[in-house]
């Protein structure tokens, strides 16, 4: 029986970067993947091709409404849908080789199959045990079903976001059911492709958690590119006949009962952890309520030398939340100090304009009675936003109202999922707005809207 030091389970951010790590820090390290290619859902199903999706749209969005503008005259372009999957295809491809290629170059054994933990210290891939001094459970999460509705997924009508990204054919009517970040990225692609987008969400607003100013300008700006909205609607079942789709929802304001029919419908409720068939009932493992592995302070579970990260524990599940978790629970293994700030971990959505926010909102600070100042910037005060015909939205940053420390910020604009970046580190070493406003910004840059919304703090923006 092969003997490890650590055996990760899951090839996904998480676990691949664990896996890294841990061999980077001296450890006889193997990733258990059952994936014909690593990656895991974020590089194979999830954020890197929709990313893919949703740069080719845009890049038609672009010639057909604003190259005529600065003066590129030609016929519009139109959508070869099985090549634009191609390059999603090979886009996947080159991220996934790549981090084949990092497995060999760290002397990572990749044990191809899927696993179940026998007991502590052993691992078992498809009828073959190894022996592991730790395991890691880097499981990931599957997409969650619509809470209290009649709805079969079959990946073909009626689709996960696995489903929505290798359609057959750009549907005539798209339904959304849920207004979160799956939901509006994938809307968001199959609109600027031309189909008729309609997203239902439970919930009067979208994005749910995030700003308000900014969940109210978001849908704004998504309505004005075609999508529909129908809020505060509970869905009750999706009936699929001759390969089209009706759904069946309640109006919560008036209790009253509605349809809508369409040629795909995609479930975007959310995401559930994955731990079927790990074995962890009968190892004493504990989970919460909702599924996750419960973990302690250094990741490690109820049961001693087995620990979990990522979207299978609790918290955000985000990619680069995992890929901090496996980073920080190598070292702790190792022997070292692992740590993870939560309370500095950014969230984007990939629409247009993009969406990025950090720490706390307002009605955070609101529910924890803390005293606090708005800073806030306009991006049509931004020369290089208006040049490219990107002015919608705005940087809004909140801070300590008697120390000017940096608490939270919601960026709603062109590139703000890059722009949230120099406030997370500013917030990681405990600055201030006036830290921001003090340091020089490139001329003409987005990302001077975050200087000026970090000058609004003081004394004032300057170009407002």
């Amino acid at each position: 029986m092969a003997e490890y030091d650590v055996i990760v389970i899951g090839a996904g951010p998480g676990g691949y970067v664990a896996a890294i790590r841990c061999a980077q820090l001296g450890l006889r390290t193997a990733c258990v993947e059952g994936r014909e290619t690593l990656g895991g859902t974020c590089l194979n199903v999830g954020c890197i091709p929709s990313k893919a999706l949703l740069h080719a749209s845009h890049q038609l969005h672009e010639a057909q409404h604003n190259f005529a503008a600065m003066g590129l005259n030609a016929d519009s372009p139109t959508v070869d849908w099985a090549k634009m999957l191609s390059y999603k295809d090979d886009v996947i491809g080159q991220n996934t080789k790549g981090i084949e290629f990092l497995f060999k170059k760290n002397k990572i054994d990749w044990l191809k199959g899927w696993a179940t933990i026998p007991e502590a210290g052993k691992v078992s891939v498809d009828g073959e045990t190894y022996g592991a001094k730790n395991i890691i459970i880097a499981s990931g999460s599957v997409p969650a079903s619509v809470p209290g509705a009649d709805v079969t997924v079959d990946e073909k009508t009626v689709v996960t976001s696995t489903g929505a990204l290798e359609l057959s054919e750009i549907p005539k009517k798209m339904i959304v059911i849920g207004a979160g970040v799956i939901g509006l990225e994938m809307g968001s692609v199959y609109a600027r492709l031309g189909a008729e987008v309609e997203v239902i969400e439970y919930l009067d607003a979208i994005t749910p958690g995030m700003d308000a100013e900014v969940q109210r300008a978001l849908q704004k700006l998504l309505t004005k590119q075609g999508l529909k909205f129908t809020m505060g609607a509970a869905v009750s079942k999706v009936d699929v006949a001759d390969g089209k789709a009706s759904v069946t929802y309640k109006l919560r304001k008036d209790d009253s009962d509605h349809t809508s029919d369409a040629d795909v419908v995609l479930v975007a409720t959310g995401r559930k952890p994955l731990t079927d068939g790990l074995g962890l009932e009968t190892l004493g493992v504990e989970l919460t309520d909702r599924g996750q592995i419960k973990t302690d302070t250094h990741w490690q579970t109820t049961v001693k030398g087995i620990y979990a990260i990522g979207d299978a524990i609790i918290g955000p599940m985000l990619a680069h939340k995992a890929e901090d978790e496996g980073m920080a629970c190598a070292e702790v293994i190792a022997g070292k100090h692992g740590h993870v700030n939560y309370g500095v971990i950014p969230g984007v959505i990939y629409t247009w304009p993009e969406v990025a926010s950090v720490g706390k909102t307002e009605a955070d600070l609101k529910d924890e009675g803390r005293a606090y100042k708005v800073g806030k910037f306009s991006f049509m005060g931004n020369g290089r936003a208006k040049a490219v015909f990107a002015g919608d939205g705005f940087v809004k940053i909140l801070v300590d109202k008697e120390t000017d420390r940096i608490l939270g910020c919601h960026i709603i604009g062109p590139s703000a999922g890059d722009l949230i970046h120099e406030v997370c580190v500013t917030m990681e070493y405990g600055g201030s707005a006036e830290d921001l406003a003090l340091t020089c910004h490139a001329h003409p840059t987005f990302s001077e809207a975050v200087r000026e919304a970090a000058l609004a703090c003081g004394d004032g923006a300057i170009h407002a």
